[in-house]
């Protein structure tokens, strides 16, 4: 009979006082490693070369609660429907449009569109109405994409459509130029491709 030429594993197999030894050990490091003492977590700005900046946080956009809106609502509170943010004219600071209206309670009071910055003091204000309540629209759709305001407007043709159920319907666009917002209606754009 020739013998192996690998050792006697007999003595490699596990029993339960090998299991309790190792858990035994690894509850004395964990142990052990929480009476190290730890200082304070100190945060390190990283260094920068010479010349170059640290970017700042980004300006938060102005929130329409900080604002009172230029809606005439006897004896009911003002409601925004919609709000969308972003920056409009390049700046880098974030502008804020609403769509805010009446909360009436029932039917489909009209809706006002305005744009929000905040001014050095941190303080908000309206600096554009871009749909007057008085126009009589709903505005649905209301969003920023690529600098640009986006949104429908619903309206009537006449005075004997109910007030539920609009049936006009116009996508515009405002986009700041020569310090103002100028207004674009869908059919426009088109004409201009």
């Amino acid at each position: 009979m020739q013998t192996s030429a690998v050792p006697d594993l007999a003595h490699t197999q596990t029993r339960p006082v090998h299991w309790l030894a190792t858990a035994a050990a690894m509850a004395a490091v964990v142990g052990f490693a929480g009476l190290l003492p730890t200082g304070p977590a100190i945060a390190k700005e990283p260094a920068s070369k010479p010349g170059s900046a640290i970017a700042a946080a980004p300006a938060p956009a102005p929130d329409p609660a900080a604002v009172r809106l230029p809606l005439e609502c006897p004896g009911v509170p003002s409601v925004v429907i919609q709000r969308a943010t972003g920056d409009l004219d390049g700046d880098d600071k974030p502008e804020t449009v609403v769509a805010a209206r009446c909360d009436a309670g029932s039917g489909t009071p009209p809706a006002g569109v305005f744009v929000l910055t905040a001014a050095g003091d941190r303080s908000i204000r309206v600096v554009a109405t871009l749909v007057e309540p008085g126009a009589k629209r709903s505005v649905t759709d209301l969003s920023i994409r690529e600098g640009a305001i986006t949104a429908t407007l619903l309206g009537y043709s006449s005075m004997d459509v109910p007030s539920c159920c609009p049936d006009e319907r116009e996508s515009v666009k405002w986009r700041w130029q020569g310090g103002k917002f100028v207004r674009t209606t869908e059919a426009a754009l088109d004409r201009a491709l």
